[in-house]
């Protein structure tokens, strides 16, 4: 580009043309190959409506019995290759299963146990929500409340199952509103649930 065209173009431009391109990059880079879900389900949109300072932990019913869920009905995760109440899953796998975070302390509702509450601290420095020392996760594959897509799923190295309000995996196949049956893997060793 020659000079004298280079200074007819607006200040503005130039200055927002760089910052254009890093946003570009950026949305490029946070999006996962297999995965055509809307944003709402990234760690950051995937907070309850209502206190921006708060997460709500609650409980939904199924055929399987009760499980953990957010505020809005959205299913909550535990992953078996989490051990000592630390989080194995970042990168790709975090793309794929979103933490559950928090900017408040984390509240109980409903049959959640407000003393099984807690977080962690993630590599990037987020705050994720523990429940009786799971690090806990939303999946990227539920289309919203009332979905349970990631249940018995392998992936990852390790098994995803819905988490009970005692803290234990919930390791059979579950039936809640509007999803279905999702035929859960047998567990990786012995039976039972937790880690």
């Amino acid at each position: 580009m020659s000079a004298s065209l280079l200074a007819r173009v607006p200040v503005p431009v130039k200055l927002a043309a760089p910052l254009a391109v890093a946003l570009l990059a950026a949305a490029a880079c946070s999006s996962s190959g297999s995965s055509s879900t809307s944003n709402s389900t990234s760690p950051s949109a995937a907070a309850p409506a209502g206190s921006a300072s708060s997460t709500v932990i609650t409980t939904k019913t199924s055929s399987g019995g009760s499980f953990l869920t957010n505020s809005a009905g959205r299913a909550i995760y535990l992953f078996m290759a989490d051990s000592s109440g630390k989080s194995a899953c970042s990168g790709a796998c975090a793309a794929a299963w979103p933490p559950v975070v928090a900017t408040g302390q984390p509240t109980a509702s409903g049959g959640a146990q407000s003393s099984d509450l807690s977080t962690i601290t993630r590599s990037d420095g987020t705050k994720q929500v523990t429940y009786d020392g799971h690090p806990l996760y939303y999946f990227e594959g539920d289309t919203g409340p009332g979905t349970d897509k990631g249940q018995g799923l392998n992936g990852f190295g390790a098994l995803w199952y819905l988490v009970a309000p005692s803290g234990s995996s919930i390791t059979t196949a579950v039936t809640i509103s509007g999803s279905g049956s999702a035929p859960a893997a047998p567990p990786s060793s012995g039976g039972g649930g937790g880690y």
